[in-house]
């Protein structure tokens, strides 16, 4: 493993500047960047999920997500690094098709809540589909793992899947979208 941080403070970003795994320097806004601190924020809203009484096995699929977005900012931070396999999506798929089994068919929109987790799951839904939107936008200049990008759009259907199965194994009812309310 490589140096641990004993200072968290380096003061080395305080020009608006911040370093990448390849030791280049990119300004904070830089797309590259930004993707780096959406993964950083949709897994933190992972942690919020896992904080809450979910089934156990949901909670080892989201532990390992939880992983793969780390791994996918490691590729982000170091150019032209792939570290994500096509087994994570293998991975993503079956668990969206294991959930599936449980749910009714859905035949209207539904609308994020029910329970406090499966709000946060939709939350963090939103904000992959943010993650995606920057991925493809940074795939535009430079190369992004096909596999990651894959995987992120995977993953918000896996959570938008995770939001109604966490509501169904509470006995909590989909909120359905009503038209003309």
């Amino acid at each position: 493993m490589g140096n641990r941080l004993t200072k968290i403070y380096t003061k080395t970003g305080d020009d608006g500047k911040t370093g990448l795994g390849d030791g280049s320097r990119v300004d904070k806004f830089n797309v590259r960047i930004e993707g780096l601190g959406n993964i950083d924020e949709l897994n933190s809203i992972v942690g919020m999920i896992l904080s809450e009484d979910i089934p156990a096995t949901e909670s080892e699929w989201l532990q390992r997500i939880q992983h793969d977005l780390f791994d996918i900012g490691g590729e982000l931070s170091i150019p032209d690094f792939n570290k994500l396999s096509m087994s994570k999506l293998t991975f993503l798929e079956s668990c969206i098709d294991e959930m599936n089994k449980d749910l009714p068919p859905l035949k209207e929109f539904i609308l994020p809540g029910g329970s406090k987790a499966s709000s946060f799951t939709h939350l963090a839904r939103t904000v992959c589909r943010r993650v995606e939107r920057n991925l493809f936008k940074l795939n535009q200049t430079d190369k992004v793992n096909e596999v990651s990008l894959k995987y992120i759009n995977r993953l918000s259907d896996f959570l938008f899947v995770l939001a109604r199965h966490i509501n169904k194994s509470k006995n909590i009812n989909d909120i359905f979208w009503k038209k003309n309310i």
